[in-house]
């Protein structure tokens, strides 16, 4: 492999998007209206788009005829290496929002890093990229306060996602060693320094929607190096069926 370090990283950046594209995928035909069914849709595929990209060049740098689809089907749960947030399941759709705007705030504000890095492939995908998740916040921001200051059942639902989803923000902001690595040439984000930005931004939101913001500090973490929750075994169980069950299937 040409370099190790950077594979381990755009992994760490793709696999958020995989593993969370594949959970709003989920919503398709369960949306609470057919306008935000499909909206759930499409910020599904503008992620697949973009784990694409990532996924491209890291078969490139791996080499030994690696392709896209090697990368996103054929490993095993250990070698995933997103966040816990994104494989938390679809419980209903103040949860699903409220995930997808617990990320959405970080995602916007890393790509805005990344487009500052001395990888210019990484440069190119944050730069394309950042035009989907600029809509993916506003969409997910938008629902979080309609539906926060909403009804009294609204905003109970809102209030209930956020307190079982907060345990998992921080590990946004830990750093893998090919996290550091590639921060000390240059091409990687410093997630360290983007938190006082995200909680300002999240804390702000959930204020405008009359949310609680949880007082709790105990954190969980794992997924960036490894250890996830039982949730992604189910999920990967799907998603890597057809290539499983029909080994190197082509369409």
């Amino acid at each position: 492999m040409k370099n190790e370090n950077l594979y381990n990283y755009i992994l760490g950046v793709a696999d958020n998007s995989l593993i969370l594209g594949q959970r709003m995928g989920e919503i398709t035909g369960h949306g609470p209206s057919l306008e935000t069914d499909i909206a759930c849709t499409n910020v599904s595929l503008d992620l697949f788009g973009q784990v694409r990209s990532y996924f491209q060049y890291a078969a490139d740098i791996a080499g030994e005829g690696k392709t896209e689809d090697d990368i996103a089907f054929l490993r095993k749960e250990r070698e995933y290496k997103n966040v816990l947030l994104v494989e938390q399941p679809n419980t209903d759709f103040a949860y699903t929002i409220v995930r997808q705007f617990l990320f959405d705030v970080y995602h916007l504000l890393f790509l805005q890093e990344l487009q500052n890095s001395k990888d210019e492939t990484l440069v190119a995908i944050a730069k394309k990229s950042i035009k989907e998740v600029s809509y993916h916040e506003r969409f997910s921001t938008d629902w979080v306060v309609r539906l926060g200051d909403g009804t009294e059942e609204s905003h109970q639902r809102i209030q209930n996602a956020v307190s079982a989803l907060w345990t998992y923000t921080e590990e946004l902001f830990q750093q893998t060693e090919a996290d550091k690595a590639m921060v000390e040439v240059g091409i990687g984000v410093d997630v360290t320094l983007l938190k006082e930005a995200y909680f300002a931004k999240v804390n702000s939101v959930l204020d405008n929607a009359t949310i609680e913001i949880p007082e709790s500090k105990w954190f969980q973490k794992g997924g960036k190096n490894g250890v996830h929750t039982e949730h992604l075994g189910y999920l990967l169980a799907d998603m890597q069926f057809m290539q499983r069950t029909y080994p190197n299937m082509e369409w």
